[in-house]
């Protein structure tokens, strides 16, 4: 299904990203790496080369700011063809509780995990062509299934971005387009580094990579991954609020 497949991986470099993007090389897929370091994209680049890939070009940018996103994705095309997949897999979590007294770092937290990716998906969209099929696969969370105290403006950026994601998936039902949406749970990364790891909700990024192209495969228009995260996550979002709100999650 990859083979000479045109995909651009915007935030090439997360661990999500580029173990998907393992599984995609070695199919031969033709690839174009987005992401601001350009030392970790050489490296990712000539690690895709050599599982397989058939070209892994690199280009540097602030996905988050970019200067233009017309201008920088009429060029992307000008430089690598239209791609049949797009993947768009970067974010950032929320300090818990800073997001409340700092209000430039919510904006930023907003900007980055909502607004810029909104805006990436509605311009490569808006050069589409009806003909060609494309599939938009988008890295979401299940933190946007509900909203916590916790990570409350992380979840409310990826909650945004689930529903803009579900009307972009009813305005286009019938053509070309499909929307994948993805949902990690807990994913040991870079990321998460922060973060106590234990238990048994925590999953690789390659466990992920694998249900993403699972995904992808099969045409679903949402998965949770791993798997567990979909019936836990049902039972939060039917969970009384008078119950939830007593909740530590």
């Amino acid at each position: 299904m990859t083979e000479h497949r045109r995909i651009w991986i915007l935030g090439a470099t997360s661990a999500i990203a580029h173990a998907y993007a393992r599984r995609l090389a070695s199919a031969g897929a033709t690839l174009l790496l987005v992401g601001r370091s350009q030392a970790h994209l050489d490296a990712n680049a000539r690690d895709l080369i050599a599982r397989g890939a058939s070209v892994a070009c690199i280009r540097c940018c602030d996905l988050a700011r970019p200067t233009d996103y017309s201008t920088v994705l009429k060029d992307f095309v000008s430089a690598h063809g239209f791609p049949h997949e797009v993947v768009i897999a970067y974010g950032t979590l929320e300090q818990q509780g800073r997001a409340v007294s700092d209000l430039a770092y919510a904006h930023d937290i907003i900007e980055t995990n909502f607004t810029s990716v909104a805006c990436w998906l509605l311009g490569i969209i808006g050069l589409w062509d009806s003909s060609s099929p494309l599939t938009m696969t988008v890295i979401g969370s299940v933190a946007g299934d509900r909203g916590r105290a916790r990570n409350l403006v992380y979840g409310a950026a990826k909650g945004g971005l689930d529903r803009l994601l579900e009307g972009l998936q009813q305005a286009y039902v019938g053509t070309q387009i499909r929307i994948v949406r993805i949902k990690p749970g807990f994913v040991d990364t870079p990321m998460t580094a922060h973060i106590a790891k234990g238990g048994l909700l925590w999953a690789t990024p390659e466990r992920v990579a694998a249900d993403i192209e699972r995904a992808v495969k099969r045409g679903l228009a949402v998965v949770y991954t791993p798997w567990f995260w979909w019936p836990i996550m049902t039972i939060i979002r039917l969970l009384p609020r008078s119950i939830f709100h007593q909740l530590r999650i």
